[in-house]
């Protein structure tokens, strides 16, 4: 592999010209199909195979009328006065006509007639019965929607939109740019050269580009949920500028110490280059295997996710050589350090090495400890899908939630359906008063509302109002005790669903795939550690540590998003449940990551073991020779993570400050710290590999040790030294 990339190096190189109006025609090719075939992002968490979904299945053939996305307007009048007002009433009435009569609307429901109207008199919810599903909602419907209710507000009652058709899709905006900008600020204190830290940025934008426009134009196939674009804008722009500054600064140190600029980048790719497709290939795995968890909307995030990796490993090794070529040497600083000149103080990779090996046994104890400490707020972790309730302050769905509750109680905005389908209207009644006299005196149920027949008299929904909010643990057990009796009635099929219900549903299938998954990634990283390292305790050690990284993650993001301690800093007005699918997400993206910074560190260990160094001296070198770029690479992708949490929607700030911490603690505590601990005191036994094994393992060489060897065999370059920019 090593050699092949070699190839590639010296050919991107040579070849710049031919390679970059490769990618100008490829990026303008994919931008051109994503301006054509890009689709609306889709809102949908649902899951086939659940109750929830099969009675949503039903109500779409039996009510096709009922089966589009629905909207509330919530009317509030101001303290003192009522709803029973005959200015008041007029006001209701005229926003009923006005919604009915909207765009791509079915009907607007009186709520005098329906009995909507909360027990104080002060407010009323005027549900909106759209035609089309919520992703086939126009812009102009919304908004037509979101401006209704003028002539209310000016009779003096206050007027919020809610409901399904208000949710918001992330969006990617200019808060984003910020944590680009920090990471472009490290590049150049890294690598002390406008011009290279600028070829560096560009190269990663120039791969997030042509992996979103991919990604877009596959979304007129391919239904996108709202996150997956930000997702697989946030992991390319990271791993893209750190895949990036890995072959670049191989390629400085090489032309640094005099070797020809074409060979140089050969062997930067020969080298760093292998090591950047291993790592990649890891984290498209992992992205990927979410698949085999068998949830839609996760598979799609992952693949999505993963192809847009992919592409910033193809850009990494063969348009970065080819801009190299044009850069050539003035990627190194304008004083840069040469061999002849004495390099007076050595650098802090080195020194931290020596210092974690003298303190090994205390950083060990102190390390391991402190982030199982950090995790103990992960056995307290409640997943749920998001609802209204964690809007951000001062969104209208939040504003419209808010005075739900107030209005009603927070179980009106989480409200239920039961679907009882029979084989003849006769079992269908029989079936709802069987369950609704079944439901009575339920604990945390406020009310069950007469049903709604189909025409065929087959099919009816019975309304179910819980008395606490969709995330309270008090409403999911209402869920399975509803669910429970349901069950037990006779002679019809009766399934319960709601946003609520859909979302308990989620998060259940995504619980129980949590543990498979897990153990999938574990199981994963042990193998292929063991075939880059050809070693048995080295890969274990690196799982273990993963499995701390995890932990600490985990443990801190419940801490702030769910108990909302220190929310403020972050932003984040209401705290509550994680997002059912951002664990099992974390675990593929910083398994991944995680996998990264150990290759790049103990992979020059291995090397330097290999060619006669103590276990030590390999240790120091390793972590010497790495901890640099390994440091700016953290710091670049915390930053990148960062930037996500200035975003207003809770989803995508959660996901942000989760990998940001993971890769923090990955990088500095556990790889920087726990490992160079654990490798100087496994000694020789760190490289311990049974005969056996040794015969069946492919040997991969990531680090290129063959490639240097045949090179230098031929025309020898000199000793690789690892300095500061001056």
């Amino acid at each position: 592999m090593a050699t092949l990339l070699y190839r590639l190096g010296r050919a991107s190189f040579q070849r710049r010209r031919l390679v970059v109006a490769l990618w100008l025609v490829v990026l303008v090719a994919l931008g051109g199909a994503a301006a054509a075939f890009m689709k609306p992002t889709s809102s949908d968490f649902t899951m086939p195979g659940t109750e929830s979904q099969r009675a949503i299945d039903t109500l779409a053939r039996e009510f096709p009328a009922a089966s589009g996305t629905t909207g509330t307007i919530v009317i509030a009048a101001p303290a003192g006065r009522t709803l029973a007002d005959p200015a008041a009433h007029a006001a209701v009435a005229a926003v009923v006509q006005e919604a009915g009569k909207l765009p791509g609307v079915a009907g607007a429901v009186d709520p005098y007639q329906a009995g909507a109207i909360s027990p104080d008199g002060r407010h009323a919810l005027v549900q909106v019965q759209f035609l089309a599903q919520d992703d086939a909602v126009t812009d102009v419907q919304r908004d037509a929607y979101a401006h209704t209710g003028a002539a209310a507000e000016q009779a003096g009652l206050q007027v919020e939109h809610g409901g399904e058709v208000m949710h918001d899709s992330p969006g990617i905006g200019g808060t984003e740019g910020i944590g680009v900008l920090i990471a472009l600020v490290v590049l150049v204190v890294t690598l002390g050269s406008l011009v290279a830290a600028g070829m560096t940025m560009l190269t990663a934008l120039i791969g997030v580009g042509a992996g979103m426009a991919g990604l877009l134009a596959l979304s007129g196939v391919v239904g996108l949920t709202s996150t997956a674009p930000i997702l697989a804008l946030m992991l390319g722009l990271a791993v893209g500028i750190d895949y990036s500054l890995f072959i670049t600064s191989r390629y400085r140190q090489h032309v640094r110490n005099g070797v020809d600029p074409p060979d140089a980048a050969g062997r930067a790719l020969g080298t760093a280059g292998s090591a950047v497709l291993f790592a990649g290939g890891t984290v498209i795995i992992a992205l990927a295997g979410l698949a085999l968890v068998g949830i839609p909307f996760l598979s799609v995030m992952g693949l999505a996710a993963a192809g847009t990796v992919a592409v910033a490993v193809l850009v990494a090794i063969t348009l970065l050589p080819a801009l190299l070529g044009f850069a050539g040497r003035r990627v190194l600083p304008r004083k840069a350090v040469t061999l002849d000149q004495v390099v007076t103080r050595e650098p802090a990779g080195f020194r931290w090495a020596r210092q974690v090996i003298r303190m090994r046994v205390p950083l060990l104890i102190v390390g391991v400890l402190g982030l199982g400490a950090l995790a103990l707020p992960a056995l307290d972790m409640r997943l749920a899908l998001p609802d209204a309730s964690t809007a951000p302050v001062g969104s209208e769905t939040r504003a419209a939630n808010d005075l739900i509750t107030e209005g009603f109680g927070p179980g009106f905005t989480g409200r239920l359906a039961l679907v009882v389908s029979g084989d003849s209207p006769a079992a269908t009644t029989a079936a709802v008063a069987d369950v609704s006299q079944r439901l009575s005196g339920t604990e945390n149920l406020r009310a069950v509302t007469p049903p709604n027949v189909s025409q065929d008299g087959r099919t009816a929904v019975v309304g179910v109002l819980p008395k606490t909010a969709p995330t309270d643990p008090a409403t999911e057990a209402l869920v399975h005790d509803i669910r429970a009796k349901a069950h037990a009635v006779r002679g019809a099929d009766i399934a319960l669903t709601g946003q609520t219900a859909v979302g308990i549903d989620v998060s259940a299938k995504l619980s129980s795939a949590l543990p498979t998954y897990l153990l999938l990634v574990v199981g994963l990283s042990v193998l292929l550690l063991g075939v880059v390292f050809r070693s048995v305790l080295v890969p274990i050690k690196a799982a273990l540590g993963f499995l701390l990284t995890v932990g600490a993650t985990f443990g801190l993001t419940t801490l702030v998003f769910q108990q909302g301690h220190l929310a403020g800093l972050v932003g984040l007005d209401t705290a509550g449940p994680l997002v059912s699918f951002l664990p099992i997400l974390l675990i593929g993206i910083l398994f991944g990551l995680a996998m990264d910074y150990e290759v790049f560190l103990v992979s020059r260990m291995r090397e330097d073991f290999v060619h006669g160094d103590t276990p030590v001296r390999a240790t120091v070198n390793g972590m010497g020779h790495g901890a640099r770029v390994v440091t700016a690479a953290a710091l670049i992708m915390t930053a990148v993570f960062s930037g996500f949490i200035l975003l207003d929607d809770p989803v995508i700030k959660s996901m942000g400050f989760a990998l940001a911490v993971g890769v923090l603690i990955d990088a500095f505590v556990v790889r920087l710290t726990l490992v160079p601990a654990v490798m100087s005191l496994l000694g020789r036994s760190a490289w311990w590999l049974p005969r056996w094994l040794d015969r069946i393992l492919p040997d991969v060489d990531v680090e290129g040790a063959k490639l240097r060897r045949r090179l230098d065999a031929v025309s020898p370059a000199p000793e690789l030294v690892d300095v500061t920019s001056r």
